[in-house]
């Protein structure tokens, strides 16, 4: 008796698709990037509108936080910068791990500088000015740990 193979048994033509260590690896660290790549995002987008308010209302902002006019247009130049860096590592294909903790200890000085602001007497702050720095500070800190979570469980899993 010969035994014919069925159809669904016949050899396939079409060829495997390619898979490499390197590639099946940059996968995977891409993935375990997703949370960071998200949080650069976020943190782009906010710092961009805090930079746009800064620049577009330093005059009526000055009056409310006492912060003067061309302190806060400079402020607002630095977060536009800062928004468009985050945004280009956000899109990088492999985040490098370098550069993340790039991004996070500027952050954390930041945030250092944000509170450093709201209490030294180099810029004549109101009352309201003070609250403002001081939630700016709370909102990067905020932002560098979560990026911080994020560098670690991307570098986590590239090790893994």
């Amino acid at each position: 008796m010969t035994h014919t193979p069925s159809p669904s048994a016949a050899p396939s033509s079409a060829p495997a698709p390619a898979s490499t260590p390197a590639s099946a690896s940059a996968g995977a660290v891409r993935d375990s990037a997703r949370f960071l790549r998200l949080v650069l995002r976020v943190d782009s987008a906010s710092t961009a509108v805090m930079g746009v308010v800064l620049i577009a209302a330093a005059a009526p902002l000055g009056s409310a936080t006492g912060m003067p006019v061309a302190f806060a247009v400079a402020f607002g130049i630095f977060q536009m910068g800062g928004a468009a860096s985050l945004a280009l590592i956000a899109g990088y294909p492999v985040i490098p791990p370098a550069l993340a903790l790039t991004v996070v200890a500027v952050n954390g000085l930041c945030a250092v500088g944000c509170v450093v602001t709201a209490f030294a007497d180099f810029v004549p702050l109101t009352g309201f000015g003070v609250v403002f720095m001081l939630i700016g500070a709370l909102i990067v800190t905020v932002c560098t740990a979560l990026q911080y979570a994020g560098l670690r469980r991307m570098t986590a899993a590239a090790r893994a």
